[in-house]
């Protein structure tokens, strides 16, 4: 066989190779699709079934009983106004420490930058429930226990590791020249950060907001464990009112409040993410 010949059949093998690798992983992509969507499907049907089951099934008959049920001020509108206000607090207290402590970390070497930045990677590392016991311990000594600020500013900590992490990423990629060009028409360093660097990385604190807002939003532990009160509990720990005694389950309730659960983190996304697509700003300010 000549090796015009072998040539020729190496190149005929190759697209047939392609073609299996992408069918190979399209179907992996499609079974994992499935196993989304079948538990999206459930939510879905027994939110309109009249008799919800455990089973995912078309409904024998449609109603809207389930949504009238859970839509009250005291099974969902107050608990999701109480999710809005701990989500958003701890989103914006986060965003705006991590964007100070990310900025020298960006701008500025230091020998110590490093051991801190792995120090912040250990403290993503570290499970809420390891420290929750000290942490009640304090919020009973400081009287904070069953207050909605104080809940804010811990969500916030420990969310912060993963969003300095982040902010600093997406800050190194903001030009140095820009802050310099800055500096020697005698702008300051908050000066710089503020009207330079955070227009430019606005996708960015984007989507660290986004991020710190949906794990706040999901939280279940941290306010069960320190909000007492009904009324100021999310809707991430008022689910367990749908769960009744002797493993009874309000089923077609639980699928509605779930579905109008999720309804406020999708429209938030969809409405920030306008402002994320694309690439930054910042490509080609520098010219000219």
């Amino acid at each position: 066989m000549t090796p015009l010949v072998e040539a020729r059949r190496a190149r005929g093998i190759q697209p047939r190779r392609r073609m299996t690798v992408a069918f190979i992983s399209n179907a992996v992509l499609w079974l994992f699709g499935l196993s989304f969507l079948i538990p999206l499907a459930w939510l879905v049907l027994a939110s309109f079934d009249t008799a919800p089951s455990q089973q995912t099934r078309l409904p024998e008959s449609l109603t809207l009983d389930n949504y009238l049920a859970v839509l009250t001020p005291e099974r969902i509108l107050l608990p999701l106004w109480n999710s809005t206000v701990l989500s958003t607090g701890a989103a914006l207290v986060t965003v705006v420490v991590a964007v100070l402590a990310a900025y020298p970390l960006s701008r500025y070497r230091s020998r110590f930058n490093k051991p801190y930045l792995y120090a912040i990677l250990f403290g993503t590392c570290l499970p809420i429930t390891a420290i929750m016991v000290p942490v009640y311990s304090l919020f009973v000594r400081l009287s904070l226990l069953d207050n909605m600020a104080g809940v804010v500013f811990f969500m916030a900590a420990t969310s912060l590791p993963m969003a300095i992490w982040m902010m600093k990423n997406f800050m190194d990629s903001v030009p140095m020249s820009l802050e310099e060009a800055a500096w020697v028409d005698g702008a300051s360093a908050m000066a710089s950060l503020r009207h330079i660097v955070v227009p430019l990385m606005r996708p960015g604190i984007a989507v660290v907001f986004i991020f710190v807002f949906i794990q706040a939003w999901g939280n279940f532990f941290v306010p069960f464990i320190l909000l007492l009160s009904p009324a100021k509990q999310p809707a991430a720990v008022s689910v367990f009112s749908f769960f009744g005694q002797y493993g009874t389950i309000a089923y077609g309730q639980l699928a509605a409040f779930s579905l109008l659960y999720a309804l406020p983190v999708v429209v938030l996304y969809a409405i920030v993410s306008k402002g994320i697509g694309g690439s930054f700003a910042m490509q080609g300010a520098v010219k000219g």
